[in-house]
């Protein structure tokens, strides 16, 4: 589910313009995992800007009062929603840890940086949500560590069949800032894309990992 329509509108028109997120149905990119793709995401450039940085974590605040009222712990998924979870964990007074993709292979190897301790409940902040595998695995170290994970929000969510049922299957409800629905809505609206291009970056959502072969 997403926050709020005019949210969504709100963060499409702010990621579309500073070309955090680029649609390019013609000219298709090609992600880490081989997939070719006609959108690419990128919303750590939105730090960059303090304005629309400010109107991020004011949203994931507001979310998260609104439906997680009992959480106690910020955590962020390395390492792109370090920042966001910080400021959030800021606005909320609220104690902020983080996740990592492994352990440190030095040190005191830790998986979770900061000070963890059983039956907190715990918001995840998530930049980016595709297959959802990353941010769940988060979840999970969370879970082994003993913490209660409340639910995770993301700022942008490609909305994948493939995610919604990996997050059920988990028991983790996620929200979602705005998703790829609600941004080719704008991106037409708004005349980034034209409405040839509409049926063609439709159809990759439904098949990714076929699309463009």
């Amino acid at each position: 589910m997403i926050v709020t329509s005019n949210t969504a509108s709100q963060i499409a028109e702010y990621l579309l313009q500073i070309k955090a997120i680029k649609l390019q149905p013609e000219k298709p990119f090609t992600w880490a995992s081989g997939w070719k793709s006609p959108i690419y995401c990128d919303n750590r450039i939105s730090l960059s800007y303090p304005e629309i940085r400010k109107y991020i974590s004011s949203a994931l605040t507001d979310s998260i009062q609104q439906n997680f009222p009992s959480a106690e712990v910020i955590a962020g998924v390395a390492t792109a929603a370090i920042p966001q979870g910080a400021l959030v964990a800021n606005n909320m007074e609220l104690p902020f840890i983080y996740v990592r993709s492994g352990a440190k292979g030095h040190g005191r190897e830790n998986l979770i940086e900061g000070d963890v301790k059983k039956g907190q409940k715990v918001v995840v902040i998530e930049d980016l949500v595709s297959t959802g595998k990353s941010s769940l695995k988060a979840v999970q170290d969370l879970r082994e560590a003993g913490c209660e994970v409340l639910g995770l929000i993301c700022i942008f969510n490609y909305g994948f069949e493939q995610a919604e049922n990996n997050f059920a299957d988990a028991n983790c409800p996620i929200i979602s800032l705005c998703n790829y629905e609600h941004l080719l809505k704008h991106a037409l609206y708004t005349d980034f894309i034209k409405k040839e291009d509409l049926k063609t970056l439709e159809s990759w959502r439904r098949s990714p990992e076929n699309w463009g072969r």
